[in-house]
């Protein structure tokens, strides 16, 4: 595909470096000639000086023979305009715009971006992805990593494997004939630092980080299988009261009543706005990094300490500081990846990476064949995949022991009729099945091959 990126920053880059790796043609366009020096230097992309807006600039990156554009700056107004101006000179086919103020996102505005008026086919509002994905942390303790495929019908959980852990040292298949209606399926594991898929004759270490795959009724099940059976946070501190922060104490209180939110925000105006809008959470106006605040806001009785601010450091020290004052878990936002992988020896038990759910949201539609969703994981190491199984697809009406999977690939559930399926060696995918697959990133391209839509489509 050729595909044109508008901004060179973390996730322009990010999203670059990932196209790039599967011999795309990918051009990159940013006003700060030091990141369009960087990313020539790094990645066999190609780099362009200027206005990601401008014709001009859009016309030197090849806009007229471009597949698609995505426009990732920081301004939410030239993301706008760039695709608009790729739609009505250069007539790209897809169009996907970052945008983070919300005002634009109000649901009786929605219209703007209809084909008629500003033609974006994608909107990714970062803040609300992150949002969606601490909720989703916070309903599901224990887990590092929680993501929903097929209608929210399927479940991929990261589980770490502590020392009590009761099935380490099991071979996989065993697990199968142990819980035979425990729909969930091992499709990855990270040892020491590398990722490997694994087959049913491995077995779990303690240490090991397993990315299972699970029906959404059997997840708290397959937590407690591995030992992990934490319970729900109910006092929770949130630390910033940013878009984020805002956005997570807001759907908390619409769902879940019960729970009780503190959030400290630093701008004294920015609390007072937040907390008109709030109707029980309790707004506390200082720094997270404060002693005194955090005690105020019983950080020693708090569930769960969530630091959304938008400094890495701060975030992480907060988070620090909460576990040591008495709160029983910590969940950080962290940008910076050199900072991501101290969280562990710090004693930060989750953290988020909004890089990563920004650009797992953009993959999913550039991706080719039915695919329906993406999620990146281990810093793009691999990927989960939701795809939708056409009549033409190669892996149709076939037992799964008798197709050529890649050793990278591993399906780990089957949405049909609204029933999940465990797949085993003797499932036939049928037509209009979704297929939920864990995928290493050199193996991405057969998934594409094996989905899809007619074989001339590729």
């Amino acid at each position: 595909m050729r595909i044109i990126i508008c901004g060179a920053g973390r996730v322009g880059f990010g999203i670059a470096e990932k196209l790039a790796q599967e011999q795309n043609d990918v051009s990159v366009i940013d006003t700060s000639a030091t990141l369009i020096n960087a990313i020539r230097d790094t990645l066999d992309v190609r780099g362009y000086v200027g206005h990601g807006a401008h014709p001009e600039v859009l016309a030197q990156a090849g806009a007229e023979e471009a597949d698609m554009i995505i426009a990732v700056t920081l301004s939410d107004e030239v993301n706008m305009v760039a695709c608009q101006v790729a739609h009505s000179l250069f007539n790209v086919p897809t169009k996907i715009a970052r945008i983070r103020a919300q005002n634009y996102l109000a649901p009786h505005y929605l219209d703007l971006f209809s084909r008629e008026h500003m033609p974006i086919d994608v909107i990714i509002s970062p803040e609300v992805e992150v949002g969606k994905m601490v909720l989703r942390r916070i309903a599901l303790p224990g887990a590092t990593d929680a993501v929903r495929f097929a209608n929210d019908a399927i479940v991929l959980v990261a589980i770490e494997c502590l020392e009590d852990c009761p099935v380490v040292n099991t071979p996989l298949e065993q697990l199968s004939e142990l819980f035979p209606d425990l729909t969930a399926t091992v499709v990855g594991v990270v040892r020491d630092g590398e990722l490997m898929v694994p087959h049913s004759t491995d077995q779990l270490s303690t240490g090991d980080l397993a990315y299972v795959i699970c029906d959404k009724d059997h997840v708290r099940r397959t937590l407690g299988l591995f030992g992990h059976e934490e319970p729900e946070a109910i006092r929770i501190v949130i630390a910033g009261g940013g878009n984020v922060g805002y956005f997570v104490a807001k759907a908390i209180e619409e769902r879940q009543p019960n729970i009780k939110v503190k959030i400290i925000e630093h701008d004294r105006s920015r609390a007072i706005a937040i907390a008109d809008q709030l109707r029980r959470a309790v707004v506390l106006n200082g720094s997270s990094l404060d002693q005194s605040i955090l005690t105020e806001a019983d950080i020693h009785d708090a569930d769960l300490i969530v630091s959304l601010t938008n400094d890495d450091q701060v975030n992480i020290l907060t988070s620090v500081m909460a576990k040591r004052l008495g709160c029983k878990a910590s969940l950080a936002l962290i940008n910076e990846p050199s900072f991501q992988e101290f969280t562990k020896p710090m004693g930060i038990d989750a953290y988020i990476n909004p890089r990563a759910v920004t650009i797992s949201r953009i993959l999913q539609h550039v991706r080719r064949g039915r695919i329906r969703a993406v999620y990146s994981v281990e810093k793009g190491q691999a990927e989960v995949i939701e795809a939708e199984a056409m009549d033409t697809s190669p892996l149709v009406g076939k037992p799964l022991r008798d197709l050529d999977l890649p050793d990278g690939v591993r399906i780990g559930a089957i949405y049909r009729d609204k029933q999940v399926v465990q797949p085993t060696g003797s499932t036939k995918i049928k037509s209009k099945d979704r297929v939920v697959m864990f995928a290493r990133s050199r193996d991405v391209r057969h998934v594409e091959q094996m989905f899809r839509v007619s074989l001339e489509f590729f």
